[in-house]
């Protein structure tokens, strides 16, 4: 996408951004760069749906007046892409923490993993993970998680439309799965080992798509802070030539 995308942006009035989220940051973290990039002018700016540090891919940034259509945007229907490992779990369901515990997986053949999707397909019952960023009491769970204390998970109703396995290569799964706001993908990356009689945790995943957003049409976070930037040197050699 080039500069030319930009040049008719209000952000002030209010923009609808599509950022390509990158590894190890936080959803926070693009927003806080973002923010930033507009200083002094104080100007609001948030995302619709949260991706966990370890994940890449689209992230829904909306400024000015559109952040009021925030939850509109994050109750869109989502694609994701990812790889799993069989055979061990995590107690964080991804790479962020090690391997708790090991399972057998001798028993796993190409059809029996590739069957197991049908299990999770519809409206299924799953428990976030405790290294999530739900809020209890007002504190995020994996501030808890850290400290090692237990915290008492409620289950929520979530709807996988569609769930694929499109490369095995054991101890790597490869998989594309469509689902509801609100899916823990490192929740059905556990859940998904344990109905084999083994283990799973999550290694790579990436948000595809959001409602009819695609991560292909997505600006790269330095790419709109640099533009941003453009602009307000471009404003200030204008006012003080």
């Amino acid at each position: 996408m080039g500069d030319s995308k930009f040049k008719d942006f209000n952000f002030a009035e209010g923009e609808l951004l599509l950022i390509n989220k990158p590894y190890h940051w936080t959803s926070f973290d693009v927003v806080g760069k973002i923010r930033n990039s507009f200083k002094p002018l104080k100007l609001k700016v948030g995302h619709a749906g949260t991706l966990d540090p370890l994940a890449t891919g689209l992230l829904i940034i909306c400024t000015g007046k559109l952040t009021k259509k925030i939850d509109e945007y994050q109750a869109q229907e989502k694609e994701y892409t990812g790889t799993l490992i069989l055979g061990a779990t995590t107690s964080s369901y991804d790479m962020e923490t090690e391997v708790d515990a090991t399972y057998a997986t001798a028993h796993l053949t190409e059809q029996l993993i590739k069957d197991n999707c049908i299990n999770f397909i519809g409206d299924i019952e799953q428990f976030p993970p405790a290294h999530s960023a739900l809020k209890v009491n007002g504190e995020r769970l994996y501030e808890k998680a850290r400290r090692g204390e237990d915290v008492e998970l409620k289950s929520r109703k979530v709807t996988i439309s569609e769930f694929e396995i499109t490369r095995i290569e054991l101890p790597e799964v490869d998989f594309r799965v469509v689902c509801s706001k609100g899916t823990y993908i490192r929740s059905l990356a556990y859940d998904f080992g344990k109905t084999l009689n083994s283990g799973a945790y999550l290694s790579k995943l990436r948000r595809t798509r959001s409602g009819s957003f695609k991560v292909e049409e997505a600006y790269e976070v330095m790419e709109l802070v640099n533009h941003v930037r453009g602009l307000k040197e471009k404003q200030h050699s204008i006012i003080n030539p």
